[in-house]
């Protein structure tokens, strides 16, 4: 079950003047090394490991758990996707139920996705054309084979993240400010959107960079992110933040797709706020303000449904669907002969 976010093509701290990035504040010069997350164990022996970093969060907000530097900066990709959706919500937008849940999504091209962003640009005067996604194929193989067999090419209502652009455009018309650079940092719904993050995670903009649907990327520290995402599912009812997540928990396969990680686990765990990020980001909250938030180091998304699931485990959560999604076992000739494990 993949997650569903492009990847970045952009080094963070390159020096190409074209993309953009920029500190915030200190960068490492090196990655470093950090804790295991998850182990690869075959016929009992460890062969491989997926390193990162690991918070837990009580419901009062404070740290249950820490795995590695939890307050170094990273970057959320996708996972901040609920915060910008609460920014857009504060600059006027005018969406409910399953279309706020597609403006916060990472989308697998299922039709019912497809047709949902052209609802969300049509209902401002605009069609796909204005959006500025990178073309690409649906993700969820059902729709990509389709798309491919009929001949279709890459277009950019196809991407994961057609959704939010979709809702930054809509925003724009209904504010009357600029279609064309809608993407531009500088730009007035870019602005409130930084805004809304800051003011979620309780924490200040760590590095600005260009995240791989061209859209501004903020990052933030991991208890940032995990903070961000309390302050969602705690939010007063009728508040932005609180129509985000009740969007996102009420139409789940919006958020992700019918097969993916974030619709799973919603599904399987009452209350779940759940949003993957690209490079192996994952964030989480639970309606009493219990939240997570891990980043795996080598960007692989293999072991994500392992490491959730082990996290929500930590946070005592109890779910048999859980504990399907947080097995993965490893084959040898045709038998299950070990897994992947969580390891901290």
């Amino acid at each position: 079950m993949a997650s569903a976010e492009p990847a970045d093509p952009t080094p963070i701290g390159s020096s190409n003047a074209s993309t953009g990035p920029t500190p915030a504040g200190p960068v490492p010069s090196s990655f470093p090394a950090e804790p295991v997350l998850a182990e690869i164990v075959r016929s009992g022996f460890i062969e491989g490991a997926h390193r990162g970093r690991l918070v837990l969060l009580d419901a009062d907000g404070s740290i249950r758990l820490a795995v590695g530097d939890v307050h170094a900066p990273m970057l959320p990709r996708s996972s901040n996707k609920p915060m910008q959706a609460t920014g857009l919500l504060d600059a006027g937008l005018d969406l409910t139920g399953a279309e706020l849940a597609l403006a916060a999504a990472s989308h697998a091209g299922e039709p019912f996705h497809v047709d949902g962003v052209r609802k969300i640009l049509a209902g401002v005067g605009l069609d796909e054309s204005a959006l500025r996604t990178p073309p690409s194929l649906p993700l969820d193989d059902d729709a990509r084979h389709a798309e491919l067999f009929a001949g279709s090419a890459p277009r950019p209502i196809y991407s994961d993240c057609s959704g939010k652009h979709a809702a930054m455009l809509a925003v724009c018309v209904r504010n009357g400010w600029d279609v064309a650079g809608y993407l531009d940092p500088e730009h007035p719904v870019q602005r409130i959107i930084r805004d809304a993050i800051e003011r979620l995670a309780g924490e200040q903009i760590a590095y600005d960079a260009v995240d791989g649907c061209g859209a501004p990327l903020l990052g933030l520290s991991l208890v940032g992110l995990a903070s961000a995402f309390r302050a969602c599912v705690t939010a007063p009812f009728g508040t932005n933040a609180h129509k985000v997540a009740d969007a996102m928990r009420t139409h789940p396969e919006y958020v992700a797709g019918t097969q993916q990680l974030d619709t799973l686990a919603m599904r399987a765990v009452s209350g779940l706020l759940s949003k993957s990020g690209a490079e192996a980001v994952h964030a989480a909250a639970l309606p009493d303000g219990r939240a997570l938030a891990f980043k795996i180091s080598d960007g692989s998304k293999r072991a994500k449904p392992v490491i959730l699931a082990e996290a929500l485990r930590r946070l005592d959560v109890r779910s048999e669907i859980l504990d399907q999604l947080g097995t993965l076992p490893l084959l040898g000739g045709g038998s299950v002969i070990g897994g992947i494990r969580a390891a901290f």
